[in-house]
């Protein structure tokens, strides 16, 4: 076989070859095979890229073949199944924390791991025209140092940006960087939070990560939350809505019966639910008191009825009639 600078990389430009271009759907032969390589400035005997394809099934690489008049093959199974891939896409593209560039960068990456064929059914628009976007290109740093500050049970310093009417950046705290611990990211309302106790309040709050500039990993040990043992973010995620600091209560709250789904959904199936009659059920649940808890309760209209604490309903009360009083004739 004629020697060639690129001859000891044939093996590698076949595998690529199969993976770009064949599927169950698409086979190529051999001579096609040969064809290909040349365009890389390879030169190939038939005999050797029977020998390679053998090489790479015992590599592990799932090739059929399909006889015909000629004999065809394929990459039978890979990594990741096509309903697999388009779900990634789908993700990418409706997240509204990845920015528009980089949601087109990840779903390009996303399609080399598909034929060439089987890559244009993931270019699809997932209700996303008009879509809110973040704009913060930072948001993916962010989110890695953080990951790597928690491994490494280190604090964290940050500006804080909110826009003005201008929309222009002005960063919070009078420009000067957050110090604080961090405990976790959520995953809340399509946007990241930082959960992290912040020493100046003493307590626990939340920070928007696209909202997140300059983020830097501290010499400094994490700080442990005061009088408290264990933390767990998912038990706290559900009593937080839409990541708003506030008191936490023990809720007592009475549904109508069609809307154990929604209930369920909010809070998770471990919660406690008491039936009260063929109409109704009650729930207790800790949650914190927040005006999106309040926005949510309002959202199911008379359908949810507060029982307890007394502090919650006649903050329901006050609010349902300071807006009735501004649609009064």
């Amino acid at each position: 076989m004629p020697k060639s600078s690129y001859q000891k990389l044939k093996l590698l430009y076949i595998k690529r070859i199969l993976e770009e271009k064949t599927d169950e759907n698409h086979m190529i032969t051999v001579p096609q095979i040969i064809e290909e390589l040349e365009r890389y400035g390879i030169s190939a005997e038939r005999k050797s890229i029977y020998d390679d394809l053998e090489a790479l099934r015992i590599f592990g690489l799932d090739i059929e073949s399909v006889k015909t008049k000629t004999t065809g093959y394929y990459i039978a199974s890979r990594e990741f199944e096509l309903p697999e891939l388009k779900l990634l896409a789908d993700a990418v593209a409706s997240s509204k924390f990845i920015t528009e560039k980089k949601s087109s960068e990840l779903i390009h990456k996303i399609e080399s791991l598909a034929s060439t064929y089987e890559a244009k059914q993931l270019q699809r628009q997932v209700c996303v025209m008009g879509r809110v976007k973040t704009i913060n290109e930072k948001i993916y740093y962010n989110v890695d140092t953080i990951h790597q500050a928690i491994a490494q049970n280190k604090q964290i310093s940050f500006h804080y940006f909110e826009y003005t009417l201008d929309k222009s950046i002005r960063y919070r705290n009078n420009g000067e960087k957050y110090i604080l611990s961090p405990l976790a990211l959520s995953w809340e309302d399509e946007n990241y939070y930082l959960i992290a106790y912040y020493e100046k309040h003493s307590n626990l709050t939340h920070f928007r990560v696209d909202k997140m500039d300059c983020v830097e990993i501290l010499d400094k040990k994490r700080l442990s939350l005061p009088d408290q043992k264990e933390w767990n973010a998912a038990d706290y995620s559900k009593k937080v809505f839409n990541m708003f600091s506030g008191q936490e209560e023990t809720l007592r709250l009475q549904f109508d019966n069609f809307l154990i789904g929604v209930v369920l959904d909010r809070f998770g199936k471990d919660v406690s639910i008491r039936k009260v009659d063929d109409d109704s059920f009650i729930v207790q649940v800790d949650a914190v008191v927040s005006p999106p808890l309040l926005g949510w309760l309002f959202s199911l209209g008379s359908n949810v009825r507060v029982l307890e604490p007394e502090s919650l309903k006649e903050t329901m009360r006050k609010r349902a009639l300071d807006c009735a009083s501004l649609y009064e004739i």
